[in-house]
């Protein structure tokens, strides 16, 4: 039985609980106080004196939440975490929770029960504050990649982004562009959404809903998209796709439907992960400065300060044009 068990059946934060059970402290007589009290007893809860000690102490270890490290993307950012955190005399441990909120607060629990200092989460999802806020957990935290608009987040310039690989394919005069976009909860998806859009209006092109498609950024998820976009009689000549995985998935779509890149479709994708220029058709893309995201998620942890209003700092991203993108056919 622990803190957090006598927590949720108290409806109360994790830190109520530490301060309501901690015999150095006044006594509180308080409604709160007294039912903490009653169900920590309900539930056999014992406190550890040892354990509590070892909280104010602190285990300079920073605590890191990804979907999976099976996806490149994730995998680079957490790199780059642990390097940050060495540099500064600190370790990283990670977490994965394949992007399933249950999942997530069960990972989040487990890091907090092996007294991390600090939380950065990956895994943002909007509208809303993530569930790993100040009110349940008494840790600093900071969201990484994706933001709920609300904590504190270092993200790159998604909007940007989407725009540049949008403008691109416009620059070289492609007037009918698909997009494959992922999950509607990630910022970085709406945000790369709403950079193709920009520059859609900008060139004085309507958003066409049958041009979108995709709600992932797995390659399984790409292919379908792609297979979809593609298979209609008045398919489009580009495709910006809003991760590398996903312009990989269109790929074998377009292969299997006999199409060639760049000939038949110009294709465009997004972070520029190692091995997107080493394809047969070397892949345009947007490169994300993961190093800089992750240098910034640390700092706003370490200089984690309730008095002011949380922080986003954004990182610039850079089009790198490769041979998949030319003039239509």
């Amino acid at each position: 039985m622990t803190i957090l068990d006598v927590a949720r059946a108290a409806g109360v934060s994790k830190s109520t609980v530490s301060r309501v059970l901690d015999e150095r402290l006044p006594r509180s007589n308080s409604a709160t106080a007294e039912r903490v009290r009653r169900v920590a007893a309900e539930l056999g809860y014992v406190r550890n004196p040892h354990a509590s000690e070892l909280r104010r102490t602190g285990t300079s270890t920073v605590g890191v939440v990804v979907p999976r490290l099976t996806d490149t993307v994730m995998a680079m950012l957490y790199e780059e975490i642990a390097a940050a955190t060495t540099d500064r005399g600190l370790s990283a441990l990670v977490a994965t929770t394949e992007d399933q909120p249950e999942a997530e607060r069960i990972a989040v629990d487990n890091l907090l029960q092996r007294w991390v200092d600090g939380l950065i989460l990956t895994t943002a999802r909007t509208p809303g504050p993530t569930p790993q806020g100040p009110a349940r957990y008494p840790v600093p935290y900071a969201l990484a990649l994706r933001t709920d608009g609300i904590s504190a987040s270092s993200i790159g310039d998604d909007r940007l982004g989407g725009h540049l690989a949008t403008r691109h394919l416009l620059d070289l005069g492609h007037r009918r562009i698909g997009l494959v976009s992922g999950p509607t909860y990630a910022s970085s998806s709406q945000g790369r959404r709403d950079g193709y859009q920009q520059a859609l209006v900008e060139a004085g092109i309507s958003l066409d809903e049958a041009l979108v498609a995709g709600n992932s950024f797995s390659m399984d998820a790409g292919e379908a998209a792609g297979r979809s976009l593609l298979s209609k009689s008045d398919r489009p000549t580009a495709i910006f796709a809003v991760n590398d995985n996903t312009a990989i998935g269109v790929m074998a779509a377009a292969h299997a439907l006999g199409l060639r890149i760049p000939e038949d479709l110009s294709l465009a994708g997004y972070n520029d992960i190692p091995v997107v220029s080493r394809l047969p058709v070397p892949l345009t893309t947007v490169r994300v400065p993961f190093d800089h995201i992750a240098t910034g998620a640390l700092e706003l942890l370490l200089d984690h300060d309730t008095t002011h209003p949380p922080r986003t700092l954004v990182a610039t991203p850079t089009l790198i044009p490769r041979s998949s993108t030319t003039t239509p056919p």
